[in-house]
């Protein structure tokens, strides 16, 4: 469904020749003419990092709700629609409010360069400026210490997730690099909670928080152990003994590590061990290993199958991916990608490969992506029997004819971008 907020949307990608060009200068000039809806927010917790962000902020605002507080969430991108982006008060901001801070943002902005993400940025602050809570979760788009969010002078802590590689283009060619410039959201006296982290990204992050004066938390201050039914979650306070939680995926458990080691150290908000468990169990984030099988597209697959959806798209997902999917090998695993141009395709299959029966290379419609063919092909030097697909339907249909009526696990992957259409054709959008 196309709203008015969807022209306006187009109108605002116009307004500078690239899509990505990292600088405040821009924002800052921008937020003045706002009157600095910056300076207006609830308190902040700032999350960068490469990946689990998103996992991340769904278990804190689930945590924070559980324990009745009023959260406000900003991530990106979205799957479906551009409201997804900003939550207020828990529920996704309403088209007419979001079309009146859209004209308002776009006429205080007069037609000056800004990139797409710089000025819905902007939106999403003066929003959040505008509408009370307690407080504001903030993800980063892309780096940290030049991203348009890296606008809050004084927040109540920041975050940064495992550090993989990604956006080398604009980050560095070195996790060292990568991890310098996802540090920058740390702040002058600020708590700065570290994911555990390959050992060069933990020094680069360490070096530029202390030389800022910002208050590192490190894995090893907190723990997470497995257990048979769940994890242990430990730090000086003591030991808690948690269930699994809803997100799916053994990597799930770090991210609600993550999560609950933020809140634990902050001396703000009080958050009870019922609020914590109450959270995870009941956290929710689509197209992050999500169960799709009674959706349409699942029914295409023979009885008994499983569908998933995954919008993983660098190494490191792959990685997480095939940790999953390692599992229940008995149950042939088929694998439906489509990626950017820019992605590392290789890298990002290569760890699926000894799991995976066969393999559809489809192409992402709209978007820059890797053709069919070509995916397809890489996913051959990867080891994969591999075919093209002329789409996500089509694969599904092909699937069924090879499993010859056996249940079988069917993971669709690769972009966010085609996680959204896989959730829109399946009338499963985001709430």
């Amino acid at each position: 469904m196309k709203h008015h907020t969807d022209q306006i949307l187009a109108r605002l990608q116009k307004h500078h020749p690239k899509k990505i060009d990292l600088s405040l200068n821009r924002m800052h000039d921008l937020l003045a003419r706002l009157d600095h809806p910056e300076r207006k927010l609830p308190p902040v917790i700032h999350i960068a990092g490469t990946n689990g962000k998103g996992s991340t902020i769904a278990y804190l605002r689930a945590i924070l709700e559980a324990a009745g507080l009023c959260v406000h969430v900003y991530t990106s991108p979205h799957l479906v629609r551009f409201a997804e982006r900003i939550r207020l008060g828990g529920k996704l901001i309403d088209e007419d409010h979001l079309l009146r801070i859209l004209l308002d943002c776009e006429k205080v902005n007069g037609g000056r360069p800004i990139t797409y993400f710089e000025i819905t940025t902007a939106i999403a602050l003066k929003s959040f400026a505008e509408s009370a809570a307690d407080i504001l979760l903030l993800e980063v788009g892309l780096g940290g210490r030049l991203d348009a969010t890296n606008v809050v002078d004084h927040p109540l802590s920041t975050i940064i997730t495992p550090i993989s590689m990604d956006h080398q283009q604009f980050l560095g060619n070195t996790i060292s690099a990568i991890a310098h410039e996802k540090a920058g959201i740390a702040k002058s006296g600020v708590l700065l909670i570290m994911a555990d982290q390959l050992p060069a990204a933990k020094a680069a992050i360490l070096t530029h928080g202390k030389s800022i004066g910002a208050k590192p938390v490190c894995y090893g201050d907190w723990t997470i152990t497995e257990t048979g039914n769940g994890f242990d979650y430990q730090d000086e306070k003591g030991v808690i003994s948690l269930p699994l939680p809803n997100l799916h995926g053994p990597h799930q458990i770090a991210n609600a590590g993550l999560a609950i080691g933020c809140l634990r150290h902050q001396d703000k908000f009080t958050i009870s061990i019922d609020h914590i468990k109450k959270g995870i169990t009941s956290a929710y984030w689509p197209a992050r290993l999500q169960d799709i099988s009674q959706s349409p597209y699942g029914r295409l697959l023979p009885k008994g199958s499983q569908l998933w959806l995954d919008g993983g798209h660098n190494p490191a997902a792959g990685e997480i991916l095939a940790d999953h999917f390692s599992k229940d090998i008995d149950t042939p695993l088929y694998v439906i990608c489509g990626m950017m141009a820019a992605k590392d395709a290789a890298g990002f299959l290569k760890p699926l490969s000894p799991f995976a029966v066969k393999f559809y290379g489809v192409t992402v419609i709209g978007e820059d992506c890797h053709s069919a063919s070509n995916i397809t092909e890489i996913a051959q030097q990867a080891g994969m029997v591999s075919h093209e697909a002329s789409s996500v339907e089509n694969a599904l249909q092909k699937i069924k004819t090879h499993s010859q009526g056996r249940a079988v696990r069917t993971l669709i992957c690769g972009s966010l971008y085609l996680a959204g259409h896989i959730l829109e054709q399946n009338d499963l959008l985001p709430t």
